[in-house]
């Protein structure tokens, strides 16, 4: 069933059309992508079906009493009350159901209320089963166990239920507001990039919570993997049109890609046809003019009426232009680039590193990924020499030239336009500023929009643009694809796998990671956890390494104790059937399993501590011996089972 459908949409921003004839429709429990450029309308078409605004021209209806959840990228504005408040706030009803039912209550229980009066206990008793039986059929009952679920799988922890909402970063605005919708349950969920600010194990609760999720969602995102996890259609806002695919972001870009070749294809052959025609009536008509009769104006005209009467087909861009990030370092580091030494760093009693040791090296390109609040961000100051270790070292290697690209919000109420702002940062003069802000898509009056009234993606090139100005040869990127485009961020990539330096980004997208990442670090339990190769190795390798420990965890638990000389019969008639070996047997086999779980486990901290000082060769080696390790521990434990 259609519980939203659009039809020659036209809406236009100020002056700007932005939608000029948009058709679509979404079905019950649908899953769709909505994707674009940066100002092609996405936020626009979705804040219209949150009924926020209203189409200049066409038709938009949505199913009667539809119930509609809305998150913007901007966090609604909440004067009072503390996280808690807003987590409850889409469940207004049930709570006010809940005083109601609290206050029933308390009058029942009063012998004053009720005292000689039959038919008022009676009113009493009647008004409470029909708001008993509201809450529970509306899920009062399970709504704290249903607030703390969303809340504790967006990595919101209960200490900061009590916490002001008005204390909280922009960020984590945003992150409570997107607990409190899934928490309403709405039938249609709007979703303006609500993976801006999770983390990947946030992203892979959020994907996982949408694919079960009863009602329909829409979701605006340039986050290619959580696209691919979650929908199965993908609408293209281009050129203030819309075009459907029935598919996830990958089918959708394979199915994009044949249609347009299908298009020019098309293109190609009616221009060839209207050339046919243009030249048929051009002689059709000399004809006329040289005594040939009137009959060939007629004719020449019945052609002209058909050409233009011809639905012409729209030339495709096959090479849609895209930034220009022109990555060229202006001299090459030294080899070691920067060597971490035991380096702790701690906020009160909130400690974020706890003796880390890295190295990174000239050419290197490294994910820093790890949980918010695990200090990935302060490890770039530290780097960068804005924040100092409390203990350890942590040393640039020579010739190093960093370009620090901070994850921060919008700055503070700049009035100066973009180009002022530009030739201000950059020394440069008007000409040449702006032949540079071209190449990073900033046309014509665009350059005169204040830098307060610039989007999240167009910040974030802006700030690019000034860092590559300075030629740096060590790259910092904290979230450099936050806000960007799909478009933007391939070309970013692009000039990033050509960069001849040095590269550290922290992200969490996880198609940008797998581009580039020849190396992952992740930032664990204060260590720097290092893992060769792309994001997928990092994940298959992460999850053995974790349901290898799970296994080992439950195997010793399950095993005897070494000093117990006796089983009772009760005992025994539990325990599963066992080939009956000699207790010097069964002893020297537990004094091998406990030998190689020491041998592991000093081999784990061996490489937890030197990983990064050893040369890839070495570290491939010891990694191939841990894993040889653990693979005999396990053929072990399954003799001492089978015993």
């Amino acid at each position: 069933m259609i519980i939203v459908n659009g039809g020659h949409i036209k809406k236009y921003y100020g002056a700007n059309l932005v939608l000029e004839d948009v058709t679509f429709e979404v079905q019950e429990k649908e899953r769709i992508g909505l994707v674009g450029r940066n100002g092609s309308g996405k936020s626009t078409l979705i804040s219209l079906i949150a009924k926020l605004s209203k189409p200049d021209e066409g038709m938009l209806t949505l199913r009667k009493e539809l119930r509609i959840g809305y998150l913007a990228q901007i966090p609604a504005h909440w004067d009072d009350g503390s996280v808690y408040d807003v987590l409850a706030s889409s469940c207004k009803e049930l709570l006010a159901c809940k005083d109601r039912m609290t206050e029933l209550e308390q009058q029942m229980s009063d012998p004053s209320s009720v005292a000689g009066d039959s038919q008022r206990l009676e009113r009493l008793l009647a008004d409470y089963a029909k708001l008993q039986e509201r809450f529970q059929i509306e899920g009062g009952y399970e709504l704290d166990a249903r607030i703390d679920t969303v809340a504790n799988g967006l990595q919101i922890t209960k200490a900061m239920y009590e916490r002001s909402y008005a204390s909280l970063s922009g960020g984590e605005k945003t992150k409570i507001g997107l607990a409190a919708l899934l928490i309403s349950k709405p039938e249609l969920l709007l979703l303006d990039e609500p993976t801006n600010h999770l983390d990947l194990q946030s992203v892979a609760w959020l994907e996982s919570y949408l694919n079960g999720y009863d009602g329909a969602c829409v979701v605006v995102s340039h986050d290619r993997a959580f696209l691919d996890h979650v929908v199965s259609k993908i609408i293209e806002l281009e050129d203030g049109e819309a075009q459907s695919y029935h598919a996830n972001y990958s089918g959708y870009v394979k199915e994009k890609e044949e249609r347009l070749l299908q298009q020019f294809a098309q293109y190609q052959e009616q221009q060839k046809q209207i050339k046919k025609m243009k030249e048929s009536i051009r002689q059709l008509t000399e004809w006329g003019r040289n005594g040939g009769g009137e009959k060939f104006f007629r004719r020449a005209a019945s052609m002209q009426k058909a050409l233009d009467r011809m639905e012409k087909v729209k030339r495709p861009v096959l090479d849609p232009r895209s930034a220009e990030f022109q990555l060229k370092p202006e001299d090459r580091s030294g080899k070691r680039v920067v060597t971490m030494t035991s380096v702790s760093k701690r906020y009160g009693s909130k400690e974020l590193l706890n003796e880390a040791n890295g190295l990174l090296l000239y050419g290197d390109k490294i994910m820093l990924l790890g949980s918010n609040g695990t200090g990935k961000s302060t490890l770039f100051k530290m780097i960068t020499g804005e924040e100092s270790p409390d203990d350890g070292t942590i040393e640039v290697g020579a010739r190093v030239e960093i370009g620090y690209l901070a994850q921060q919000e919008y700055p503070a109420d700049d009035k100066k336009s973009m180009l002022v702002y530009f030739r201000e940062q950059a020394a440069m003069e008007e000409g040449e500023a702006r032949s540079h802000l071209a190449r990073y898509l900033f046309y014509g009056a665009d350059v005169f929009k204040s830098v307060s009234q610039l989007s999240g993606g167009e910040w974030t090139r802006l700030r690019l643009a000034l860092l590559i100005l300075r030629k740096p040869n060590l790259l910092l990127l904290d979230e450099p694809t936050n806000h960007m485009d799909i478009a933007a961020r391939e070309a970013l990539e692009e000039a990033l796998e050509d960069f001849p330096g040095t590269i550290l980004a922290i992200s969490h997208d996880r198609y940008f990671i797998n581009k580039l990442a020849s190396q992952i670090w992740e930032l664990r339990s204060g260590r720097i956890h290092v893992y060769q190769g792309s994001y997928d190795d990092y994940a298959a390798k992460r999850d053995q390494l974790l349901a290898a420990e799970s296994a080992s965890a439950a195997v010793i638990s399950t095993k005897p104790a070494a000093t117990s000389q006796s089983v009772t019969p009760q005992a025994c008639n539990k325990q599963p059937t066992k080939s009956a070996v000699s207790p010097a047997d069964e002893a020297k086999l537990e004094a091998r399993i406990e030998q190689a779980e020491k041998e592991l486990s000093f081999l784990d901290a061996e490489l937890m501590e030197q990983a990064m000082l050893l040369h890839a060769e070495e570290l491939t080696k010891r990694w191939a011996h841990r894993e040889e390790l653990q693979q005999q521990l396990n053929e072990l434990y399954e003799s001492w089972a089978k015993q």
